[in-house]
């Protein structure tokens, strides 16, 4: 089984629980702990899910919605099965081998 992890970005309704409506309420409070970013910025933050993101940024969002990671960024393990493919073994090549038409052989009359 291969294993991956999907995660949801819950950033809008973080907010929202803690009564922050608009972009414009969270800026002065990331800038109060170091984290400058522009508004276009945090636009995209909030909606989209970020592939990637600062460890200082999320830091300052958790301070500032004084939640958790979970809370945030709820994450679960999904497993998937996997395809077997052959591995170039001696079964495996016995076994395409079996399974293969004889080359024919084509001569010109003469």
């Amino acid at each position: 089984m291969k294993r991956h992890v999907e995660y949801t970005w819950r950033l809008r309704e973080v907010m929202a629980a803690r009564g922050m409506n608009n972009l414009s309420e969270l800026i002065p409070h990331l800038h109060d702990r170091g984290v400058s970013l522009s508004s276009s910025q945090l636009y995209r933050l909030l909606g989209a899910t970020p592939e990637r993101m600062n460890l200082t940024l999320l830091g300052a969002l958790l301070d500032v919605l004084e939640c958790s990671f979970e809370d945030l960024c709820p994450t679960t393990v999904v497993a998937t099965p996997v395809r077997h493919q052959a591995t170039g073994t001696e079964a495996s090549t016995a076994k395409r081998d079996a399974i293969r038409p004889i080359r024919a052989r084509i001569h010109r009359p003469e």
